[in-house]
């Protein structure tokens, strides 16, 4: 893949972020952890309202993580455009996704003119074991 130059820098996408969004929502939308060409990598901590039956973190919040971690790969890479949007989500949940840190690893698939399509994956302790995957794109306006 062609590496693209960046237009944030991990402090500049965190801030974007905090400020497309309502500042109650953000802490179930995990933190900026590095921005790197082609590529970002957010954490998450579950909050007790993430929980589903199991002691597990629900599949909806994953998703979330998901769609956030796709999202700000694309800001770091187009700039502070807040309508990109979310046209498409394929998640394979891989195994459960037990009470602790969750790491959201974006990374550009394609960038083009008008779509965007990134690969994420989640995993907890390793990245050898994940805990989902997807393929999300994203139209760019």
């Amino acid at each position: 893949m062609t590496e693209h130059k960046l237009l944030f820098d991990r402090d500049g996408l965190a801030a974007f972020l905090d400020g497309a969004f309502p500042a109650a929502a953000r802490p179930a939308l995990g933190e900026v952890a590095f921005v790197k060409p082609n590529h970002v990598q957010l954490t998450l901590q579950p909050l007790p309202e993430m929980a589903r039956p199991g002691n597990i973190v629900s599949g909806p919040a994953l998703m979330a993580l998901i769609d956030v971690a796709a999202y700000a790969v694309v800001l770091a890479h187009i700039g502070p455009v807040a309508m990109a949007v979310t046209h498409s989500m394929n998640v394979a949940f891989l195994r459960a996704c037990r009470w602790q840190t969750i790491v959201a690893d974006a990374r550009l698939i394609k960038l083009g003119r008008r779509l965007a399509t990134i690969d994420v994956r989640l995993w907890q302790e390793s990245e050898e074991q994940p805990i989902a995957q997807s393929t999300v794109g994203y139209a760019l306006p």
